[in-house]
């Protein structure tokens, strides 16, 4: 049996981002998706926040994040995300797409990484 996802889908955050050092100088629009695959199913939880994955502390976790320190790229943000939801979530796997709004005559540019 398929043990469920999670999702948050356009999560929009403020980052310190770019290779440009003037990109750098403000902060950027970011929009955050994640999907958890959880260790534990999200079947038959009892209706108990600690049988699952509570994705509010994961947003707050993003949120935090995305606004401390600068980066260059989408990616590493990306890589400091699943790294930090897996070290502190029982996961089996995290995917993470950021869109960046920078480049003109397009929607967005992002990245996805999993892991």
């Amino acid at each position: 049996m398929e043990k469920g996802l999670i999702e948050i889908i356009g999560l929009k955050v403020s980052s310190l981002i770019g290779v440009p050092d003037e990109e750098r100088l403000r902060p950027q629009d970011l929009l955050i998706d994640v999907t958890i695959k959880p260790s534990n199913s999200l079947y038959e939880l009892d209706d108990e926040i600690e049988n699952t994955v509570d994705y509010f502390m994961v947003y707050e976790l993003i949120k935090s994040i995305s606004c401390s320190g600068e980066r260059k790229l989408i990616e590493t943000l990306a890589e400091e995300i699943i790294n930090n939801i897996k070290s502190n979530f029982t996961v089996e796997e995290v995917e993470v797409r950021i869109k960046k709004f920078i480049l003109p005559n397009t929607k967005f540019v992002s990245v996805i990484l999993k892991g």
